[in-house]
């Protein structure tokens, strides 16, 4: 997946500016998908240039006039043809656990150390997506049905934070045992 396609999804479902889809990011996919304020920016106009988006200048009282940006049909017909694409295994590139590989030329405290600090970020994300949670069940059924896929996300997030925690708790019994 390419950041231009998570772009096309937030602005499929509504038009907005550079810092509306930032905002949208933060809320939603920053969980699984990250980008930075100017990858954004530039997939904008790379975007704008290809064709897939048209762009609206909304003048604003106290500030420069604000950059609307929505789907084209090109645009929307891209989107189309990437969701029917088959997408590769996720593979991952993960410093802690190259850190932990080597752990044999490091102190254990150096380790424990390290797997606190990522311990509660993990905590703290998968606090986060239980309140997300939270909200959803609360809404009303036709609500939720329509946010059902999102939703699946969402779930697959806290999942994933509750096995890395339960992950972590397994190393650190090991790093206390090897003390």
């Amino acid at each position: 997946m390419s950041l231009k396609h998570a772009i096309l999804i937030l602005l499929e479902s509504q038009p907005g500016s550079g810092y509306d889809l930032l905002k949208r990011f933060k809320e939603g996919l920053g969980y699984f998908w990250n980008a930075k304020h100017q990858q954004v920016y530039q997939e904008l106009k790379k975007l704008n240039e290809a064709g897939w988006l048209e762009c609206e200048a909304q003048a604003q009282e106290t500030r420069p006039d604000k950059k609307v940006h929505r789907l084209t049909p090109a645009g929307h017909a891209e989107l189309l043809r990437w969701l029917g694409e088959p997408v590769q295994p996720n593979k991952i590139n993960d410093a802690l656990l190259v850190k932990l590989y080597a752990g044999a030329h490091t102190s254990t405290d150096n380790l424990r150390e390290e797997m606190a600090r990522h311990r509660d970020v993990h905590r703290k994300t998968l606090d986060s997506l239980l309140a997300i949670e939270r909200d959803y069940l609360a809404l009303n059924d036709e609500q939720r049905t329509r946010l059902r896929l999102p939703y699946l996300t969402l779930r697959r997030g806290i999942l994933g934070e509750q096995a890395w925690l339960a992950w972590a708790d397994e190393v650190d019994q090991e790093l206390n045992g090897s003390s």
